[in-house]
């Protein structure tokens, strides 16, 4: 079973790319995210692998690093999810920003995705959300605990604060984050206004 691969890029296409290693050329399955990676790359590469072996072929999954290798096999996890989904979410989500929807439960984000419908994206945001706490995932394990955590003692306040910066336009992956990080800050009596006055600042500040 292959689990890394490394060595030179040979070329890249619509969705794969082709690694050299000691004059053997292996076609690997990417997200954008890691091909973008890839095809800006001098020199020797190494790329996380992940092996599909099937009666009628064996496909090789690239990833740029640990922690996306272990998003997605996550999300296959999830029914209704292949290989070609998985990818998709990963080209459109990184795995910092997957935590951050999940812990929102933020569907328009992963419904980003090509592939990924409404109700395909409830169906992951809620099998996730109760899965990875028994999945190794690093650090990205860590900030999902904790965003769980926060949101799951947030007050009103946090959610109305929430819901206003959603209303002004800010996706709802951003709006959860800084108000949660306002709210640990600032105490879970701090009122809807100085919520969204603390969220607003951060969000001006990163934007």
């Amino acid at each position: 079973m292959i689990a890394k691969l490394t060595g030179l890029v040979d070329q890249t296409g619509e969705g794969y790319v082709i690694i050299d290693v000691n004059g053997v050329g292996y076609s690997v399955f990417c997200s954008n995210r890691t091909l973008n990676m890839l095809a800006t790359a001098v020199g020797t590469v190494s790329v996380m692998i992940e092996t599909h072996v099937r009666e009628d072929h064996i496909h090789l999954y690239g990833f740029a690093d640990e922690a996306e290798r272990s998003w997605f096999k996550l999300l296959t996890t999830v029914q209704g999810v292949g290989a070609k989904v998985c990818l998709a979410i990963l080209s459109v989500l990184s795995p910092d920003n997957l935590v951050h929807a999940i812990a929102s439960q933020d569907k328009a984000a992963v419904t980003r995705a090509p592939g990924v419908g409404p109700k395909l994206a409830t169906r992951i945001l809620t099998e996730l959300k109760d899965k990875v706490g028994g999945i190794e995932l690093g650090s990205t394990k860590a900030a999902l605990e904790g965003e769980v955590q926060v949101a799951e003692g947030a007050n009103q306040f946090a959610d109305d604060a929430v819901s206003a910066l959603v209303n002004l336009g800010y996706g709802r992956s951003d709006a959860f984050r800084v108000v949660h990080q306002a709210a640990a800050k600032l105490g879970t009596e701090a009122s809807v206004e100085i919520l969204i006055k603390d969220g607003l600042s951060e969000l001006s500040a990163n934007g």
